[in-house]
C-alpha cells in the first residue's frame, strides 16, 4: 500500500511517538512505516504498559500508540492513566490491536483515546490515524465504524439513566460528530453557520467534561441517544 503524503504541516512539526506493543516485529514494523514519514519520529518503544507509561513520562512523546492486550498494564488502563482529567499536557493515544469487539473501541475512546485501528488494516491507515489523532480528528478502522454506526442507529430499549446534560440540538450535533462529520459537514447539514457550529461543540465539550470531539463520539455511542425535542 502506498503511504500518504504528509499533511500541509510536515514541515513544521515532528510527530514523536511511543509505541507501546508486547510483540517486538510489530513495533520494528511500525517504526519502519512511521519513521519514513518526514512529520513523523519514533522516540521510543515498550513491550508492556509499565514501561510505556514510565517512558510516555520520562520522553514526553506527542503520541502514544498502544496495543490492548499488554504484560503489567494493558493498552486500556495505559491509556486512562495517560489521558485521564488530572494529567496535565497529556499525549494523544492511539490505540492499534488486533482485538476488534466493541467494548474495547467505546472504552478505549471514552477514557480519552484518539482512534482506534485493527493491525489488519495496513501502513496507510497507521499514518492517516497519526495525523487524524494530532489533527484532533477520530480515525476508527472502517470494520469497526460499520458495527459502530449501525449500533447508534438501532433503537436502544427504553433505559433507566440520567437525563442529557444537552439540549435537542446539542444531542444531535454531538450524534453527527460520532457519525465522522466534520465542523463544516455538521454546518451544512444543519444549515448554520460553522462559527455557530464549533460554539456548539465547545458548550458540548464543557457539559460532558470531554477533552475533544471524540469523547464526544464516545458519548454519543455510548448512549445511543437518537435527537429528540425538549418540552
Amino acid at each position: 500500500m502506498t503511504s500518504p503524503a504528509p499533511g500541509p504541516s510536515a514541515s513544521s512539526h515532528i510527530t514523536r511517538i511511543l509505541l507501546a506493543d508486547d510483540q517486538a516485529d510489530v513495533r520494528s514494523g511500525f517504526r519502519l512505516i512511521l519513521d519514513s514519514q518526514p512529520d513523523m519520529t519514533v522516540v521510543g518503544e515498550a513491550a508492556d504498559g509499565a514501561t510505556a507509561l514510565d517512558l510516555a513520562h520520562d520522553l514526553r512523546p506527542d503520541l502514544v500508540i498502544a496495543d490492548i492486550r499488554m504484560p503489567v498494564l494493558d493498552g486500556l488502563e495505559l491509556t486512562r492513566r495517560l489521558t485521564g482529567p488530572a494529567t496535565s499536557d497529556p499525549p494523544r493515544v492511539l490505540v492499534v490491536t488486533t482485538f476488534d469487539h466493541d467494548d474495547y473501541v467505546r472504552t478505549a475512546l471514552r477514557d480519552g483515546a484518539c482512534g482506534f485501528l485493527l493491525k489488519r488494516s495496513g501502513p496507510g491507515l497507521l499514518i492517516e490515524g497519526v495525523r487524524a489523532a494530532m489533527a484532533g480528528d477520530l480515525l476508527i478502522s472502517p470494520q469497526l465504524t460499520v458495527r459502530l454506526l449501525q449500533s447508534l442507529a438501532t433503537p436502544a430499549p427504553p433505559p433507566a439513566r440520567e437525563p442529557s446534560p444537552l439540549t435537542s440540538r446539542e444531542e444531535e450535533i454531538a450524534r453527527l460528530v460520532a457519525e465522522g462529520l466534520t465542523n463544516a459537514e455538521i454546518a451544512a447539514r444543519l444549515f448554520i453557520s460553522a462559527g455557530t457550529a464549533k460554539t456548539h461543540l465547545a458548550n458540548i465539550q464543557a457539559k460532558l467534561k470531554v477533552r475533544n470531539r471524540v469523547g464526544i463520539a464516545a458519548w454519543s455511542w455510548e448512549t445511543r441517544n437518537p435527537p429528540h425535542t425538549r418540552s
